[in-house]
């Protein structure tokens, strides 16, 4: 029975925002295991905004996904059989998978053991895997927040957002984000241990906002947003800020063409602003150094985490547009599977 497998596959390249036209479901039969081969049971997905720049056409630091081939994401699974002696049956992996029931691997292909005892296996996908790290290379290699600054987080209740806040606090500063619902400006003040948020749907004037929840200007910023929301930033920054480039989920669904143009970059120099991006995967010879730090902030209960679970592959097309959209409240993932 594990030889058939749903997958869901790029149907066409969106023009625009994503449509949920521009998935199929179908079903295939894999082939057998050769040499070197693992399979895996899909238990849960991970859903995470860069995902939307691979579905072009454009060159992306990452692949792109290619039409009439499976969508692919950071997963949790199981090893059901193996002809790799790296891994055996029964072994909890993670790894970058198909978006499907069931995944052969081929020569290793970047997956990890990892212990299910440590932490709930979503986590395996959030803090403790790509979201978390990014957010760890994020605020301590570029961010550097010292105590008594202000740190400001867009989208920070989100998989990344949600642990460069507490990372922040820990830092001593005062942290600030911006949240799509007051719901998740409720979290994080309350929740999280955020000194101030505001909804960023609501209170459409992002300068006043940041002026009222951030009296003495912004040091550290970490953008997730872009767009509208970094030009308020920048107005607002204090001199020698620095600014994490880490995403700009606002214009992905956009149109190249149509995007927001941020009109005061002048504010780089005038303030000697320092603004970096970087990549994750730059930095996965870390991982092990991070997960070690993040497990002793979670044993402790220096850090929390929420995650918004959505049952079943067929639902995964509907919630990849919907994360898009700000819908979820937490890191999104797809549960595929039981565990």
């Amino acid at each position: 029975m594990w030889t058939n497998t749903r997958q869901v596959i790029l149907k066409s390249r969106p023009d625009g925002p994503v449509k949920r036209s521009n998935f199929e479901i179908r079903k295939k039969k894999l082939r057998e295991l050769g040499d070197g081969d693992v399979l895996v049971r899909t238990i849960y997905m991970s859903l995470d905004p860069y995902m939307r720049g691979r579905m072009d056409s454009a060159r992306s630091y990452a692949a792109n996904f290619e039409v009439g081939a499976p969508m692919i994401a950071g997963s949790v699974g199981e090893v059901l059989e193996s002809k790799n002696d790296d891994y055996s049956a029964g072994d909890v992996v993670v790894g970058m998978l198909d978006w499907a029931d069931y995944s052969i691997i081929t020569d290793n292909g970047g997956l990890r053991v990892v212990n299910p005892e440590v932490a709930p296996l979503p986590y395996h996908l959030g803090v403790l895997g790509m979201p978390g790290l990014t957010a760890w290379i994020g605020i301590k290699e570029i961010g550097k927040p010292k105590k008594g600054e202000t740190l400001f987080v867009s989208a920070a209740s989100g998989g990344v957002g949600q642990i460069a806040g507490q990372m922040g606090r820990i830092a001593g500063c005062r942290v600030v984000g911006c949240a799509g619902s007051q719901e998740k400006v409720s979290y994080l003040i309350n929740k999280i241990g955020f000194d101030a948020a505001f909804n960023h749907r609501e209170e459409i004037d992002y300068r006043d906002a940041l002026e009222r929840d951030c009296p003495e200007g912004i040091d550290v910023n970490f953008e997730n947003i872009g767009g509208a929301m970094l030009e308020a930033v920048l107005e607002h920054a204090n001199n020698f800020a620095r600014s994490i480039q880490c995403g700009a989920v606002s214009q992905y669904n956009i149109p190249k063409d149509q995007r927001y143009g941020v009109r005061n970059l002048e504010h780089v120099h005038r303030k000697r602003i320092r603004m970096e991006g970087f990549i994750v995967t730059d930095y996965w010879s870390r991982l092990d150094e991070f997960v070690k730090e993040m497990c002793r902030w979670l044993s402790s209960g220096a850090i929390t985490y929420r995650v918004d679970i959505v049952d079943g592959l067929e639902n995964a097309p509907e919630a990849f547009i919907n994360m898009l959209d700000g819908a979820n409240f937490g890191k999104q993932v797809v549960r595929v599977g039981d565990e």
